[in-house]
C-alpha cells in the first residue's frame, strides 16, 4: 500500500508528497485501515486530523458501508472521500489508448511483459543477466562509449 500525503504548507500552497509503503496481508478494509492508522501514528500524526481521502474505485475502499472511506469517517466526520485524480487520469488514458491501435497494443504488451518480469524474481534475474551480457558484447565490439557514469550507444 502506497500513502501520498496532501497538505497545506505555511505559505497555503496545495503540496502532495510520497509518505510510505507498507506491506499488507490482505486488502481488507480493516487492515488497511489499522496499517495506515499505525503509520501515522508513527510518524506523530493523529487520524482525527484528517480531512480528505482519496483511493481508487475498489469496492473495499470507496464503499458507503464497509469500504475503508466510511470507516475512517466513523472515527472523523470531516474526512470526505474523493476518488483518487490520478486513477481517475490512468483511466481515461486507458480508455483513450483502445481507440488508436497500436498505442493499445504497446501498453498490452508492455503490461504483459512487466507483469512477467516481476512476478518471478528469477524471470528478474535472467533479464538481468541477458542485459549484463548485451552491454558486455557492445563493449567488446566497441559500440557503447563509455564516460562518467553514463554509457552511450554509438550510432
Amino acid at each position: 500500500m502506497v500513502l501520498v500525503l496532501r497538505f497545506f504548507d505555511k505559505n497555503g500552497f496545495i503540496q502532495e508528497r510520497f509518505f510510505d509503503i507498507v506491506h499488507v496481508k490482505d486488502t481488507a478494509t480493516i487492515t488497511l485501515k489499522n496499517e495506515l492508522c499505525v503509520v501515522l501514528s508513527r510518524h506523530n500524526l493523529n487520524v482525527s486530523n484528517i480531512r480528505g481521502q482519496g483511493y481508487d474505485g475498489a469496492s473495499n475502499m470507496r464503499g458507503e458501508w464497509n469500504g475503508l472511506q466510511a470507516l475512517f469517517l466513523t472515527d472523523c466526520p470531516y474526512a470526505y472521500y474523493v476518488h483518487c485524480f490520478a486513477h481517475r487520469l490512468q483511466l481515461a488514458l486507458v480508455a483513450a489508448s483502445r481507440e488508436v491501435i497500436p498505442i493499445h497494443q504497446f501498453f498490452s504488451k508492455l503490461t504483459f511483459i512487466v507483469k512477467i518480469v516481476c512476478s518471478s524474481s528469477k524471470c528478474h534475474d535472467e533479464l538481468q543477466a541477458i542485459k549484463l551480457d548485451e552491454i558486455a558484447y557492445l563493449l567488446e565490439i566497441d559500440e557503447l562509449e563509455k564516460g562518467k557514469g553514463q554509457i552511450k550507444l554509438v550510432v
